[in-house]
């Protein structure tokens, strides 16, 4: 099928979004419980380095943030990496990179939903947690049945409370540290390296979870006002999330004690603490409860689009690629929420372990949507004349040698957490997740040729 006719399988949704707004999808994708909850575990691995692998991280990140931010201001689609891989590679990989994100987000909807139920009850005890888990997903629910605009504004709020939090704690982490009212951390405790020199590289995985959320500006393409929004977007994002983890994680190692971080409480809470600053519980409660919303948010826009891609492209039934008159693909956000009812069975059966979890699995799919992604933008360089590649609205410096770079090191990364038993559930999970998918992929092929 040519190029142009695959990517026209997706048209019918609004193009409302601003250059901003799709930014600040990326972002409350993006910053959630791994940077205010996850850094704990990560800060365990790799101590007062963690800076470098945030670095690193960042690095990664961008290759995967450009390669997306250039295919989709050459082909703005909902199915972002899945549309790619069918275009430039092969429908196997269009298949298990569509569904396998999906899955992570439906069960991060979830998991952030359950998040936010146990904040809710800070301040009202007496409420059972699922009470707020059915008015969250209500809520959220009735704001992305709405135009992708009014959605857009929701998002918007929801992550500036996050980035202007996170924001004003670099900065005033900062004085504090350069004024020398607290004692830096960063040589204590063993050394900058107190488990050794490669940790930082163990860690990579729980830094490339908290960028998890970057692809949703490429998703979003399919609904921006204009082609020129996507270049801006993508750079706004990016810039955003640098700072706002490199700053956060420098502020962090530079308070606390690296052997007194974990998963037990936000580390943020904890600094706050040290500082001295006041209510810094109940701040920092109202922060990580719209942090949680926000990333619901999110998650279940960016798993609807995914959906509405798949039964688009003949994947999935083909009443979840319908919308409704407000152009949102209203059947595919209800069973986008299967997530909630997956989360809450996991919080009841293993509260002490149902985060570390859901980092792994999330991190699972959101891997192999990357890895895909960079692939089909390498295949996308290889096919393009000189000419045509100055003609894209977005370019990418290192063009293909990048996004092999990026593939590498990703992989690396992954690999790694076998070694990390923190984050081993993303590679025990990943591999026999990634076999369902494909035989899942061959089951719907017999069926199609069949037919």
């Amino acid at each position: 099928m040519p190029v142009k006719q695959q990517a026209d399988r997706e048209q019918g949704l609004q193009h409302q979004l601003s250059a901003g707004q799709m930014a600040m999808v990326g972002v409350g994708g993006s910053i959630g419980t791994g940077l205010l909850l996850g850094s704990g575990a990560a800060i365990q691995v790799a101590g007062p380095a963690l800076i470098l692998t945030y670095v690193i991280g960042a690095f990664l990140a961008w290759t995967v943030t450009s390669a997306l931010g250039e295919l989709a201001s050459a082909h703005p689609g909902a199915g972002s990496f899945g549309l790619y891989a069918e275009l430039y590679l092969n429908p196997w990989a269009g298949f298990v990179a569509r569904y396998g994100y999906w899955f992570a987000l439906a069960a991060a909807v979830g998991g952030e939903l359950v998040a936010a139920s146990t904040y809710s009850q800070y301040w009202f005890p007496e409420v059972p947690g699922v009470v707020w888990v059915a008015i969250y997903a209500t809520l959220l629910l009735l704001i992305n049945l709405r135009p992708v605009g009014d959605y857009g504004s929701f998002e918007f709020w929801f992550a500036m409370v996050k980035v202007v939090t996170i924001v004003a704690f670099v900065l005033a982490g900062s004085a504090l540290l350069l004024g020398g009212r607290v004692a830096p951390q960063y040589l204590k405790n063993g050394g900058f390296f107190p488990n050794g020199p490669l940790s930082p590289l163990l860690a990579v995985s729980f830094a490339l979870f908290s960028f998890l959320g970057l692809e949703m500006v490429s998703i979003s393409s399919g609904e921006a006002r204009a082609a020129r929004e996507i270049p801006r977007a993508t750079k706004i994002m990016f810039a955003l999330l640098t700072f706002v983890y490199v700053g956060a994680t420098v502020v962090l190692v530079g308070f606390l004690a690296w052997n007194r971080a974990g998963v037990t409480q936000s580390p943020f809470v904890t600094v706050f603490v040290v500082a001295g600053i006041p209510a810094a519980s109940t701040i920092m409660n109202f922060v990580v409860l719209t942090a949680a919303l926000s990333g619901a948010n999110a998650n279940l826009y960016a798993a609807s689009r995914m959906m509405f891609s798949l039964a688009r492209s003949g994947h999935a039934f083909p009443a979840l690629g319908r919308l409704n008159a407000a152009g949102s693909p209203r059947l595919a956000l209800l069973v986008s929420g299967v997530g909630v009812p997956l989360a809450l069975i996991a919080e009841h059966w293993a509260p002490r372990s149902a985060f570390l979890w859901l980092i792994g699995t999330s991190l699972s799919g959101g891997m192999l949507a990357w890895c895909v992604g960079l692939a089909a933008h390498i295949a996308f360089r290889r096919r393009l004349s000189p000419a045509e590649v100055a003609a894209l609205p977005m370019r990418v410096s290192g063009g293909a040698v990048f996004s092999a770079i990026g593939l590498g090191g990703i992989l690396l990364a992954v690999a790694s957490t076998w070694w990390v038993p923190q984050s081993r559930i993303t590679i025990v999970s990943g591999v026999p997740f990634l076999a369902i998918l494909s035989l899942g992929y061959l089951a719907v092929r017999k069926r199609w040729r069949s037919e």
